[in-house]
């Protein structure tokens, strides 16, 4: 987590005798390309609202809190306070991120179509049928214990598909995978619509998944 707090902080550097300076690139809450209410009824427009306006925009508050202290002490070399971050850097960080790929992975039902092209291929190959990639993901992410994501990932070692799924909102990086795909189980992403009936969610879901980016994900992992 250092490193990935070195990539957010840039440094200035000082001119002369000047005090440094260090500043980092705050994250900030993304537009969605639909409205709130264009996934219905598989999410309702209410979870949207909240999920998004609510949710994500608090990881993304806290995650700015935490770079900022974690700037101030890196100029004072208080490592023992930029050792105590770790924690809040990877969850909200993680939150931000996660969310952040979640909302471009969902579509109007209207606006999907089915994986084509080099993405098929590598779900055929890898897993049998895309019929088949539903049901372990599915399987995978509703068994997923308290709250988490499930994921398709890339493996650039073996240039395979795989299915993870992380806790909290650890992102698939930690798992060493490149996103494609994330399914958020969290409570919040569902209960006000599914109450405790997330295998009914996740199955639904797949109605709304935006195979388009999926496959742009697969090609920037490339």
């Amino acid at each position: 987590m250092l490193r990935t707090a070195r990539r957010l902080a840039g440094a200035v550097r000082p001119l002369g005798n000047a005090p440094q300076v260090r500043t980092f690139v705050a994250a900030k809450l993304p537009d969605l390309d639909y409205d709130y209410g264009a996934l219905e009824p598989v999410v309702s427009g209410e979870i949207m609202q909240l999920h998004h306006s609510k949710h994500h925009n608090t990881y993304v508050t806290n995650f700015n809190v935490a770079m900022e202290k974690y700037s101030e002490a890196e100029i004072k070399g208080d490592y023992a306070t930029m050792i105590s971050l770790q924690g809040a850097i990877k969850f909200n960080g993680g939150g931000h991120v996660n969310h952040s790929i979640f909302w471009k992975n969902l579509a109007p039902a209207k606006d999907c179509a089915p994986p084509d092209g080099e993405l098929l291929k590598l779900i055929e190959r890898d897993f049998g049928s895309l019929a088949k990639l539903q049901e372990k993901f599915s399987a995978q992410t509703v068994a997923v214990q308290g709250s988490g994501w499930g994921w398709l990932g890339y493996d650039k070692a073996s240039g395979s598909l795989k299915i993870a799924t992380t806790a909290n909102q650890d992102p698939c990086a930690t798992v060493g995978l490149t996103p494609l795909l994330g399914v958020d189980v969290w409570e919040h992403a569902y209960y006000l619509q599914y109450k405790n009936l997330r295998p009914d969610y996740v199955k639904a879901v797949w109605e709304i998944v935006n195979w388009k980016n999926v496959a742009e994900n697969l090609a920037a992992a490339k």
